[in-house]
């Protein structure tokens, strides 16, 4: 090592390598993406080893970066662990990276997250909504919730709850379309579901499990509520979880005492953050604020 170690670099060095690119540690930490860019630079030279691979898709750690970055990740525990202890009054600090599936982050997290917001005056929570689960070992997230446990022992998975999935239309369609009184009759029905290449987990195949021909499933996309939007406008079905087909008064459960489909969302971490304070108390929000929607999720 040439030089000793500067906090500020590794500051630095943690944004980027959580995030994957240097505009948005330079988001994250309110600087420009060429001052991160030198810090990066200046931390490199420092320990004269290269910690990134620079490609078109953003940074990527190299072995001796995922080495640091082990001990990157513990001095900022300690750090964020010794301000709460000389400042308990000022909450959690930092950002907790949640990546949630749609229908839980769209239509129950996002509008409960208040309270912890304003418990945490200097906490940032970030949800990403995407259909792909972010690599909780690539440090893109902090915090996952999926349909699906992960086998990999690094992670601490825990059930979250129940959910369960019906089949809806509109009165208009459901008036104007051939009468649905069987599963079988599904078959000559037009869906919205995702795009094909997109269900990436058994677990969200939900017209698979209803031996809908995916011929049917005409209207493709990667988002839940574009799903049910086409639903809502009368020119297909759609299955829906059922807590987020509550919020449309238009939409009619079909064969509702036939087709009820369960699932349950899963609360992921890795484990060497399991007892990092603001990755605890983030999930303890989330714990409680599910239990106390229990009626929701069981519509």
């Amino acid at each position: 090592m040439k030089r000793s170690l500067d906090w500020r670099n590794l500051q630095f060095f943690l944004a980027v390598a959580r995030s994957g690119s240097l505009s948005e540690a330079g988001r994250l930490l309110g600087v420009d993406h060429a001052t991160v860019g030198r810090h990066i630079v200046s931390l490199e030279t420092s320990i004269g080893k290269t910690l990134f691979e620079r490609h078109l898709r953003g940074y990527a750690l190299t072995r001796y970066g995922q080495d640091l970055l082990t001990t990157a990740e513990a001095m900022d525990r300690e750090a964020t662990q010794v301000a709460q202890a000389t400042n308990p009054a000022h909450g959690l600090t930092g950002i907790v990276r949640i990546n949630a599936l749609e229908g839980f982050a769209n239509f129950f997290l996002a509008s409960r997250i208040g309270p912890l917001m304003t418990d945490n005056p200097a906490l940032t929570i970030e949800i990403l909504t995407i259909q792909q689960i972010v690599a909780l070992s690539r440090r893109h997230a902090d915090i996952a919730i999926t349909v699906m446990p992960s086998v990999d022992d690094r992670f601490v998975c825990e059930k979250l709850t129940p959910y369960y999935l019906r089949v809806y239309a509109t009165r208009a369609y459901l008036d104007r379309e051939k009468t649905i009184r069987r599963l079988d009759d599904f078959s000559s029905h037009l869906f919205a579901g995702y795009v094909d290449e997109m269900i990436f987990m058994r677990e969200l195949d939900y017209l698979g499990h209803l031996g809908v021909s995916r011929k049917m499933v005409r209207i493709q996309n990667s988002s839940v509520q574009a799903q049910m939007e086409a639903a809502c406008s009368g020119l297909c079905m759609a299955v829906l979880p059922t807590f987020v087909a509550a919020t449309r008064p238009e939409l009619i459960a079909v064969l509702p005492h036939q087709v009820r489909l369960e699932r349950h969302y899963w609360l992921i971490t890795r484990a060497e953050e399991q007892k990092t304070a603001r990755i605890e108390q983030v999930c303890s929000f989330i714990r409680n604020e599910v239990q106390n929607s229990e009626t929701l999720f069981a519509l």
